[in-house]
């Protein structure tokens, strides 16, 4: 993240009413109610939420000032003193003030010391209220500006935040946990049910931009990238099987992949391109019960080019002609 005094536009000495000034200006310009056709204005509108988190706060600006802790607010090692106990450096010792953060299954919670908790970003709410012209508590609540009114949650009330992420077929297939780096810098897991299908929404609720009548929420859009074998089709599989021409011939036991493990399934003899095998049970594992998988059979040539094979298919087609066009 970038220094929180550039974030804000202010001097390393403005003091906390011109930092405070600099919050309520850059938040009524960046909130992404207010510019909703911008897709980057909630990434902005948490840079410099972030921001104000550390100069708005009297404790956390001196800790950064002194390089204790980092534009994010996360402790920089400085080293111990010597001694009994041996406490870090900096200033956060045990009986110090200090606060952490963190996603969870409540959404944003902020832990002081004591335990104590709260949602949301303290003192925000308050700024945002008077930077958008408003008095009243709560959603709902009338705000008046310039003779204008209106609720609360057209302004107010935290924005939803919208990302994208995708995983990889077997990853869908079977249930996978992924880090995602939300807009505000926060990194959070995410669980990936199994099955879960191309473009479904993840729902992360309160982890999105703060407002005072609580967080919004961060709605990640699911895609499955494509796979170089299989194609997905709701929720059965489709793959192309090349066989050898003796083995359409002559007929045999081949091997097929699935997003398990692969199975052995008879070519019988006299076998055209094009034929397509089902093996059921052994597609995707989609909520409405697991699809199938269709193996459509490719009859392929050797690499390289046979004299034998050749002369034996210019005697096959002078002596016995066929055609399998006939028809069409």
């Amino acid at each position: 993240m970038r220094d929180p005094y550039e974030v804000l536009g202010v001097d390393r000495k403005a003091s906390a009413a011109d930092i405070k000034s600099a919050f309520r200006r850059l938040a009524k310009k960046l909130h992404p109610d207010a510019n909703k056709n911008d897709p980057n204005a909630a990434s902005r509108f948490a840079e410099i939420n972030a921001a104000y988190e550390i100069l708005g706060t009297d404790d956390k600006r001196k800790a950064y000032d002194r390089g204790e802790i980092d534009a994010e607010g996360k402790p920089r090692f400085q080293g111990f003193h010597p001694g009994a106990g041996a406490r870090p450096s900096g200033g956060f010792t045990p009986e110090g003030d200090f606060e952490t953060f963190s996603f969870g299954p409540e959404g944003f919670t902020r832990t002081t010391r004591g335990g104590r908790g709260g949602g949301g970003f303290g003192g925000f709410e308050d700024i945002l209220r008077d930077a958008f012209g408003g008095a009243g508590a709560g959603p709902g609540a009338r705000m008046h500006r310039g003779g204008a009114a209106f609720e609360a949650e057209d302004f107010g009330s935290g924005a939803d935040v919208a990302a994208a992420l995708t995983v990889t077929l077997p990853d869908a297939a079977r249930g996978v946990t992924q880090r995602v780096r939300l807009p505000s810098g926060k990194d959070v897991e995410v669980k990936i049910p199994a099955g879960i299908a191309d473009g479904q929404q993840i729902r992360l609720r309160g982890q999105g931009m703060p407002g005072p009548g609580g967080a919004g929420d961060v709605l990640i859009t699911l895609s499955i990238a494509p796979h170089p074998i299989f194609t997905l089709e709701g929720a059965n599989l489709r793959l192309d099987l090349p066989i050898t021409l003796d083995e359409a011939t002559l007929g045999a036991k081949v091997r097929v992949p699935t997003l398990d493990k692969p199975v052995e399934i008879a070519i019988p003899a006299w076998t055209s391109s094009g034929r397509t095998f089902r093996l059921k049970g052994k597609g995707f594992p989609a909520k409405a019960g697991r699809g199938d998988l269709f193996a459509t059979v490719r009859i392929m040539l050797p690499e390289r080019s046979d004299p034998e094979l050749e002369a034996l298919m210019q005697k096959w087609r002078s002596e016995k002609p066929y055609d399998p066009r006939k028809g069409m």
